[in-house]
């Protein structure tokens, strides 16, 4: 009995001791690590990361930069069933423990010492996973998880659990680019938090320990029995009550990708915002969940490029048939698996959906479509090609292009080899209403709105006309429109010899006429008269370079070079009665608070301003420079 007294004080004893170097041992090491320890004080106002979005003038969704998906969320706008699946989840103690789970730390050590030192589950809480996602790296080593537990201890003590919570259903990674849950929501289900059932609130909680294994889209039968046993978990917390809990289970999986609908198709419009806004904010505007608000007027800009790709359509129709995009060699058992690999490098491009014929007869062609539907075309279909039969156009293996008609039928077409560029622009103050720079973005994304320098042709001399006003010639100035031949060493016979477009000479007319008819004999007797020097001078009046201006008398038949931007702006000189407006975009920029930090303040030809109407000086273009 005495040995047995003295062995339990000398086991007590030893326990104590141990105590004490542990305690003594934790002390030691928080006094190392502690001046490492990164200020939790910043969490306080953390600004996640979230990606810019650019608006039309009348609020519709042009584009959305940035590589992550994230919709910050407010603890109290989440709803109570998502954060009791969370807690079930991940740590079901959360609002108990002081951020550090002792018993999950003993379970992990103990697999360590049983395990040979495999480092299994980490016991981490939730406040130790925001503390690792925050300021650690994810490798495992015991300093880190060390380091991991002093800082959420220290968070415990300045933050409380709904800021740890909010932090944690922000941040954490759930998924195809999409982090924190409001983002998942929108992603896998278009939905908004409030609208998740309890089975997707299961779901998005199954997604925080594997987010790129166990989510609702990659791996559907592993996501359903993870959910199944959060909801379990749930039922067993007393969050949900059994018929909750049987009706949830038996939800089905119904997660699909659901990307921002784009309600404006104004990419390269999006590209220059893009670019302005990086200059103007730096490299942080497209995470600091920036708003940009453009001028495009999205009923204009949809017009817009309506117009740009039915022009380039029938342009590119009227000069016949090129054949098919490519061609493919099929079995003659080929399956729809086969078919849809044959088409698998090919996308829909501006409604041109791709297609590979599979039947042919002289009346008939079967298409199978890259989106899994087969169609039969016949020769109405083919009109603009005028064939004698769809056998001498098509044969099996071909991949073509179909696109739906006013009528909603399917017609044969080509992607068109010509481009086009359109800008509008509002002459009061220069702001963009609708740009388009080429027919698709995706296949050429070089933006002829604004880069293109090509010759605009007699759409120029209305500015030779204004120069030629300036000098004192008035629209019933007779000039003779008669044949004109000029000294030029560089041509052939040393003369160069302008004629008019049909070749045509109309003898003496009054420029008002000779402005109609684009006569461009009239036209280059008129620039000679006023002087090439003058006219290049007078046309940077109307916002045109001088480098873009050539110093010779072909200027007046338009071989200048400059973009339908420019030509945009120098028409509307002429539209707002003489006042040189500058193009901009972006009217507006607000902060992720809704707060602006940059207004557009353009300088406007106010049309109905006193100061303009009491102006007796007649109208013009204004002063160089």
């Amino acid at each position: 009995m005495q040995i047995l007294k003295r062995l339990l004080r000398w086991i007590l004893g030893l326990a104590f001791t141990g105590l004490l170097l542990g305690v003594a041992a934790i002390g030691v090491a928080y006094w190392l690590v502690s001046p490492r320890l990164p200020s939790v004080a910043v969490l306080k106002d953390y600004h996640m990361q979230v990606p810019l979005r650019v608006l039309s003038a009348d609020g519709k969704l042009i584009a959305s930069f940035g590589e992550t998906r994230r919709i910050p969320v407010a603890i109290g706008a989440v709803p109570d069933r998502l954060k009791h699946a969370v807690l079930s989840a991940e740590d079901a103690s959360f609002y108990k423990h002081p951020g550090v789970d002792w018993h999950g730390i003993a379970r992990a050590g103990w697999h360590v010492v049983v395990s040979g030192g495999d480092k299994g589950p980490g016991g981490s809480t939730i406040t130790q996973q925001v503390a690792r996602n925050f300021f650690l790296s994810p490798e495992k080593l015991y300093s880190r998880k060390l380091t991991e537990i002093f800082i959420a201890l220290r968070m415990e003590s300045e933050l409380t659990k709904d800021q740890i919570l909010e932090l944690y259903l922000n941040k954490m990674f759930l998924g195809h680019r999409s982090y924190g849950v409001a983002a998942a929501a929108s992603y896998y289900y278009g939905k908004t938090l409030g609208q998740l059932s309890v089975a997707e609130c299961a779901t998005l909680a199954s997604t925080f320990q594997l987010p790129s294994v166990v989510n609702p889209l990659n791996n559907p039968k592993r996501m359903l029995a993870r959910r199944n046993w959060v909801l379990g978990q749930m039922l067993e917390n007393h969050y949900i009550n059994h018929a909750e809990y049987e009706q949830a289970v038996a939800e089905p999986n119904n997660a699909s990708p659901h990307e921002p609908p784009i309600e404006v198709d104004a990419p390269y419009l999006a590209e220059m915002v893009r670019l302005q806004v990086l200059d103007r904010l730096g490299n942080d505007a497209l995470t600091e969940g920036y708003v940009v608000k453009t001028t495009i007027q999205s009923g204009r800009q949809q017009a817009a490029v309506d117009a740009v790709r039915s022009g380039l359509v029938e342009y590119d129709h009227r000069h016949g048939w090129r054949g098919p995009e490519a061609h493919q060699d099929l079995a003659a058992d080929a399956s729809p698996e086969e078919l849809e690999r044959a088409l698998a490098g090919y996308t829909d491009i501006s409604g041109m959906e791709p297609g590979i014929v599979t039947q042919v007869s002289p009346g008939e062609a079967n298409i199978y479509l890259a989106n899994r539907q087969s169609v039969k075309l016949g020769l109405d279909a083919m009109s603009w090609i005028h064939p004698k039969s769809v056998a001498s156009l098509l044969k099996r293996g071909d991949i073509v292009r179909l696109a739906r008609d006013d009528k909603d039928h399917w017609q044969l077409t080509q992607i068109p080899a010509a481009q086009a560029a359109l800008v509008s622009v509002n002459p009061e103050d220069g702001s963009l209403q609708a740009l388009v720079g080429g027919f698709n973005f995706l296949r050429s994304k070089f933006n002829r709105a604004v880069m293109a320098a090509r010759q605009p042709g007699s759409s120029f001399k209305p500015f030779i006309y204004s120069a030629a006003f300036e000098r004192g010639f008035t629209p019933a100035s007779i000039v003779n429109d008669a044949p004109l031949a000029l000294p030029d060493p560089s041509r052939p016979g040393g003369l160069w010899t302008p004629s008019n477009d049909d070749d045509k000479f109309d003898g003496p007319m009054r420029l008002r006429e000779a402005l109609v008819q684009s006569k461009n004999l009239v036209s280059v007797r008129l620039l000679d008269a006023i002087g090439v020097r003058y006219a290049r001078d007078y046309a940077t009046r109307f916002g045109f370079s001088l480098d873009s201006l050539p110093n010779n008398l072909s200027m007046a038949l338009g071989t200048a070079s400059v973009s339908p931007m420019s030509m945009a702006r120098g028409y509307s000189v002429f539209a707002n009665g003489g006042y040189l407006v500058t193009p901009y975009f972006i009217s507006e920029i607000d902060d992720r608070d809704g707060k602006p930090v940059y207004l557009a303040n353009p300088a406007r030809a106010c049309r109905t301003c006193a100061e303009r109407l009491l102006d007796t000086r007649p109208p013009g273009p204004p002063p160089a420079g």
